[in-house]
């Protein structure tokens, strides 16, 4: 995809500040010179260590992130990690709206830098 990334995790694992090595390489290798939005798309339960987002935000083309998940009982657990990340961070329960939300996004963002 063009302006952003979608991600699934394993069932069980811990999103640790280790993972984020992975999307910078990601980042630096699929979206060189251009904005994008990271979605992760939450079928499987697993636990994030929320200080991932210290470094997660630090992807200077990273301008924002979105987390899909049907389920309310999770609600909680997003908005305690949005607490810990300073770029646009929005919630969804199913992932086309995740989809449109990234491409509007980055279009206006882009738009933007391009009247500038």
């Amino acid at each position: 995809y063009s302006n952003y990334i979608v991600t699934v995790m394993n069932e069980g694992i811990i999103v640790s500040p280790d993972f984020n090595n992975v999307l910078k390489d990601i980042a630096e290798t699929y979206f060189k010179n251009r904005n994008f939005i990271y979605i992760t798309h939450r079928i499987n339960s697993y636990s994030v260590d929320p200080h991932i987002y210290f470094k997660t935000e630090k992807i200077k083309n990273l301008i924002g992130f979105a987390v899909v998940t049907g389920e309310r009982i999770y609600n909680d657990n997003v908005d305690l990690e949005k607490s810990f990340f300073s770029k646009p961070f929005r919630k969804f329960e199913k992932l086309n709206e995740a989809i449109k939300w990234a491409e509007q996004f980055c279009n206006a963002i882009n738009r933007t830098k391009k009247s500038n």
